[in-house]
């Protein structure tokens, strides 16, 4: 059992955006820095609370992206889900579903994390398409904040946002991803998988990862506007976060143009040499690899694909 948190900040504001989808805004005791940088957008934070209906259940913490701006001095927010068939018997949702604004609660104020561009792909020419899958929009929010927040005419064309959900209700930010798409370039491609249910959706139709497919890819990069066949390594960076489904079919879908994936393991199986760089990148939580190492039948079919896409890379 996890012994008792000692609480050191605030539910400043609870925004219910679904019944089972919020945004959390949390001021710590202690005041953030008052100037610089105080985390590098795609860091995240632990919160926790202590089980008072249960205590036998002790305390539960849990890391989550920050979706607001190093620049945002007051709150610290996050995009949270509610999670409805939990592994754990003491799920942190379950208790932050219960509190409202005024609330306390435990922050680890100290942010950590390498998710982010200059730990990842780099700040060169390449488009940056993040690929979100639900509340794995936060890290890349906090990203395109802080780059308005630093430059308000800044342009964004190099960033591209695509965000997937079940409905178009579970889009959250949309309006604020408009407004950036509109005024500042963003490429903002949001896409719902369960379109038959919203019969006044119009929009990008499937999971975020099936842009990926081959026979979506010229459209993809249309939308992006790119020239065809150029969704290739030497123009475009991927960083990707949220389900591991969307992580491991974004992976795999890439191979076939020469996307090189970050992590160890994959590269391993795959027999990628250890000084190519890498192309894809994912937030992990979790040190389960998102595809299946042991399916020998795959990994070998995956190897194929990706060393047949090298002499064409760019």
């Amino acid at each position: 059992m996890a012994k008792e948190l000692v609480y050191n900040a605030t539910l400043a504001e609870r925004e219910d955006l679904t019944p089972a989808l919020a945004v959390f805004r949390i001021r710590p005791d202690e005041a953030l820095p008052g100037e610089g940088s105080w985390f590098v957008p795609g860091q995240y934070l632990t919160i926790g609370l202590n089980n008072r209906e249960k205590p036998e259940l002790g305390s539960v913490r849990r890391p989550m992206s920050i979706a607001s701006a190093p620049e945002r001095r007051d709150l610290v927010e996050f995009y949270i889900r509610f999670v409805e068939k939990p592994e754990s018997d003491n799920p942190l949702t379950h208790l932050l579903w219960k509190t409202r604004a005024g609330d306390r609660m435990f922050l680890r104020s100290q942010p950590v994390g390498k998710f982010t561009v200059e730990d990842t792909m780099g700040h060169d020419s390449r488009l940056k398409v993040c690929v979100a899958a639900g509340t794995g929009l936060a890290p890349f929010l906090s990203m395109v904040r802080s780059k308005v927040n630093q430059d308000p005419l800044v342009r964004l064309d190099d960033w591209a946002i695509i965000h997937g959900a079940s409905y178009s209700k579970d889009l959250g930010y949309r309006d604020e991803l408009d407004a950036l798409a509109k005024n500042h370039g963003l490429r903002y491609l949001p896409t719902v998988s369960r379109p038959r249910e919203e019969t006044n959706w119009t929009g990008h139709v499937g999971r975020a990862e099936d842009f990926f497919l081959a026979d979506r890819l010229p459209g993809l990069e249309d939308s992006l506007g790119l020239d065809r066949n150029t969704f290739r390594p030497d123009r475009v960076g991927i960083l990707i976060c949220g389900l591991q489904g969307t992580i491991g079919a974004t992976i795999e879908r890439l191979l076939h143009r020469g996307f090189v994936p970050d992590n160890r393991k994959i590269r391993r199986a795959l027999e990628i040499p250890e000084d190519m760089p890498a192309h894809t990148f994912y937030e992990a939580y979790d040190t389960i690899p998102p595809i299946d190492l042991n399916d020998t039948s795959r990994v070998a079919e995956l190897k194929s694909t990706f060393h047949g896409a090298l002499p064409s890379r760019g």
